[in-house]
């Protein structure tokens, strides 16, 4: 309703799952970055495997959406995922981080790939974890004093995380709807795509 720009992680299994709505998050210009190929715990999985996993979902992707992903977060990685992101060599930015308010680069595999990192704790899911928040203006405060807080520092780069199944229940809807418009009242605030921010980083602060 209020026109602002959504990052969408897919998992690739389930977008050629429910091609519908893939063609709707394109069709609204969303971005759509890469969730794995499967969303499964890869931390005991074997780097060649995994590999083979990070390929398909490129392909995936690629078949459903007409380019490649650009932005990757798995979610649930193993020591090998950021190298293994890193040496494919043609993901933008890589979001499996929760190290930083701001981007960064990580130089350690041969190449300096930039981070654009998540977050766990403007996070909706904190609404289904035990030791999280229990009702909808919880939430909405959580989020409007991460962005006051990072305002007041000068600016830093604020993630919110949402998932339909929980974000979408009614009174989470209406806390979300008012910290969207807390952040539209302030006209310095920039809403963007996570691929947005990627090239804005790449431009102003360019790895060499």
């Amino acid at each position: 309703d209020r026109g602002l720009p959504v990052t969408v992680f897919g998992v690739a299994a389930a977008m050629a799952a429910n091609p519908a709505a893939v063609d709707a998050m394109l069709k609204a210009d969303w971005e759509v970055a890469s969730h794995g190929y499967r969303w499964i715990d890869y931390q005991h999985m074997l780097a060649d495997r995994e590999a083979e996993h990070i390929a398909r979902a490129i392909e995936v992707h690629t078949r459903l959406t007409g380019q490649r992903p650009l932005g990757w977060y798995q979610g649930r990685t193993s020591p090998n995922t950021a190298r293994l992101v890193a040496q494919e060599g043609g993901f933008l930015y890589d979001a499996d981080s929760y190290a930083d308010d701001l981007p960064y680069y990580d130089r350690r595999f041969g190449r300096a790939q930039l981070i654009v990192p998540y977050a766990l704790d403007a996070n909706d899911m904190k609404m289904v974890a035990l030791n999280g928040f229990t009702e909808g203006d919880q939430f909405f405060r959580y989020l409007r004093d991460t962005f006051d807080q990072l305002r007041a520092e000068g600016g830093r780069m604020m993630s919110v995380g949402l998932h339909g199944r929980i974000a979408g229940r009614p009174a989470r809807a209406h806390a979300l709807a008012r910290f969207l418009d807390h952040v539209l009242a302030h006209d310095d605030a920039w809403v963007a795509r996570r691929i947005d921010i990627a090239r804005h980083w790449l431009e102003l602060h360019p790895h060499d």
